[in-house]
């Protein structure tokens, strides 16, 4: 009998991913899904040998599912979030947590208030490599960090964005951004701390929808280093994600989750078993085709927020670090100028 029952809110593409996710946890069940009307809750529960729901209410209040996965379009989170905090239950966000800060705050203060957990989706921070470089920059390696900057050249074609809420600031809260680029922009929060200034440019220059599918931002962080953003669902035909950190003292260029470039003015001896362990890359399906990314991470984004209920410690990614994300690009896109 699994301990940790699953319903999950939503019923489309990153929905299917939750349920594949969970299924390979240990005492971890997918019990139902719901979705807008569409039909799909009854699709995906026949797959998973679920129950489909009428709507998000009426799975929260069932009594046998005990935690909430919402995999809703991005603009409809908080409602279920806030309900499930109500009746008792921990919730697990699809990235971004909302598409706005005040949104985000009624989540945070209402499982506050509930004494639940609250967690976000940002499975590229369960990358091996993303501690590697963690703990580099933890250990001084780079010395005095002088940039550190992310790209995301994705593509989508029009038919991702087609009579879809993608694109929209009502359900989408933005483009390239906030959809596809904000896994890469926790990533680099992540790893360097806050943003001090910030001044982004965004524009629509590929597609024809209301947010941006291209967006360049340079940084300033509190360490003082500077930074760049750059995300676009505009590039055919989709290149691989890409981070760089450089300083007085070393250099790290990584695609997805290999070193193209690790090299430190004082070596170590485990250097170069790092370059060989991650000299290749995995995955990269994401860069034109949203169905193409790995399932794997999420798996374990998912269990470490499992085992930091059961063992009643802090989650790394709970609703105050998964906010900072959205408020940096809310932050870019306050700062916006279209051409």
């Amino acid at each position: 009998m699994a301990k940790w029952k699953f319903g999950i809110v939503g019923a489309g593409l990153i929905a299917d991913f939750h349920a594949r996710a969970i299924q390979d946890i240990d005492e971890a069940a997918v019990m139902g899904f719901c979705d807008g009307g569409s039909g799909r809750a009854r699709e995906l529960a026949d797959k998973y040998q679920a129950t489909a729901f009428e709507d998000y209410r009426q799975l929260i209040e069932n009594r046998e599912i005990n935690i909430v996965a919402v995999a809703t379009p991005s603009g409809f989170h908080m409602e279920p979030t806030v309900y499930a905090a109500e009746l008792g239950k921990h919730v697990i966000c699809e990235k971004p947590l909302e598409i706005s800060l005040e949104r985000i705050d009624q989540m945070i203060a209402a499982h506050e208030k509930a004494g639940t957990y609250l967690g976000g989706i940002f499975p590229f921070r369960y990358d091996d490599s993303f501690e590697v470089v963690k703990q580099a920059i933890q250990e001084g390696r780079f010395g005095k960090i002088s940039y550190a900057g992310i790209q995301v050249p994705w593509w989508r074609d029009d038919e991702y964005y087609r009579d879809s809420w993608h694109g929209t600031w009502k359900l989408d809260g933005g483009g390239a951004l906030m959809n596809q680029s904000i896994h890469m922009v926790d990533y680099l929060l992540a790893l360097m701390g806050p943003v001090k200034e910030v001044s982004g440019l965004i524009d629509h220059l590929g597609h024809d929808i209301e947010t941006e599918d291209t967006a360049v931002a340079v940084l300033r962080f509190e360490n003082q280093a500077l930074g760049s953003i750059f995300g676009t669902t505009a590039s055919f035909p989709g290149q691989f994600r890409r981070l760089q950190i450089t300083g007085t003292n070393g250099t790290v260029v990584q695609e997805e989750d290999s070193f193209k470039v690790w090299e430190f003015r004082e070596a170590k001896a485990e250097d170069e078993v790092i370059r060989e362990k991650y000299g290749g890359i995995h995955g990269g399906g994401g860069v034109s085709d949203p169905g193409a990314i790995p399932y794997e991470n999420h798996t374990l984004n998912i269990a470490a927020f499992l085992q930091a209920i059961d063992s009643g410690t802090p989650f790394s990614i709970d609703g105050k670090e998964a906010r900072k994300a959205v408020e940096l690009i809310l932050r870019i896109y306050n700062r916006k100028s279209h051409g």
